[in-house]
């Protein structure tokens, strides 16, 4: 992991390409395909393994089940994250419904308002580990096509987008996003708060078939500030699941089945 780690701080930017003007793709659009690669558009189960590292060493893992289905009057999707490890976590539940969250806490029996912007674990936040739409909530402008280099030093030509945010219910107000031409894959991404402060950088790895099309199956999440800081949150265990509505309802979260 140390390894991998030092690569991503070492991978070099190369501009290749300049105006976007000639291009025939818009950056909505641009940003609409990345997130149909990122995100099936049936309602689906994956499992998210998430492990925090400090200066390359692994100090804490959570293990969670993610249920995820597309609200048909605004796009977005409504998601279940469950709790699945470590035991004193079991049983717990956060719901999105829109932008809008909410913890459900077994013990107390009683569910809490989150904000996406707080953090769940490492450097993720509660809004990075929920199925979201970024063409939905951000404002996109294509700035430039560029090569970068990757989190496993390949180089991979992008279309560079600038997305900000269209209010201040989403997680981040302003993101520098480079995507893949071709293929639309998500490849990088530079996330800031509204006072224009990195807090953290996203690479975007390990694509696999899954449902229907190459998608990526982890994500190394980077803190802004301190590069020794690493979030890794892997995902397996995709299926096609048709959540029923109900299930997406604060009431009925003590009912919640479990897997």
């Amino acid at each position: 992991m140390l390894r991998a780690v030092k690569t991503l701080l070492i991978a070099a930017v190369l501009v290749t390409a300049g105006a976007p003007a000639g291009l025939a793709l818009d950056a909505r659009e641009i940003l609409a395909r990345s997130d149909a690669v990122r995100n099936p558009q049936r309602p689906f189960r994956l499992v998210d393994t998430m492990t925090e590292y400090r200066a390359g060493r692994a100090i804490r893992q959570n293990r969670l089940v993610i249920l995820s289905k597309t609200d048909p009057d605004t796009g977005q999707f409504n998601t279940l994250v469950r709790f699945a490890e470590p035991p004193r976590d079991r049983g717990k539940v956060v719901l999105k419904i829109g932008n809008y969250m909410w913890l459900y806490d077994p013990a107390s029996k009683s569910s809490v308002r989150l904000s996406p912007r707080q953090r769940l674990m490492g450097q993720a936040s509660n809004g990075d580990v929920v199925t979201v739409n970024f063409h939905l909530d951000y404002d996109a402008r294509l700035e430039i096509t560029e090569t970068i280099t990757d989190a496993d030093r390949q180089r991979r030509t992008c279309y560079r987008l600038s997305l900000r945010a269209k209010n201040d219910t989403v997680t981040y107000f302003r993101i520098i996003y480079w995507v893949e031409i071709d293929s639309f894959f998500p490849v990088k991404g530079r996330f800031f708060s509204e006072s224009d402060r990195l807090l953290k950088i996203a690479y975007y790895r390990r694509p696999q078939q899954q449902l229907g099309r190459l998608r990526p199956t982890e994500v190394l999440i980077i803190d802004g500030l301190d590069k020794s800081l690493v979030t890794r949150m892997q995902y397996g265990g995709y299926a096609y699941r048709d959540v029923p509505d109900h299930w997406f309802r604060r009431a009925f979260l003590p009912r919640l089945p479990v897997e």
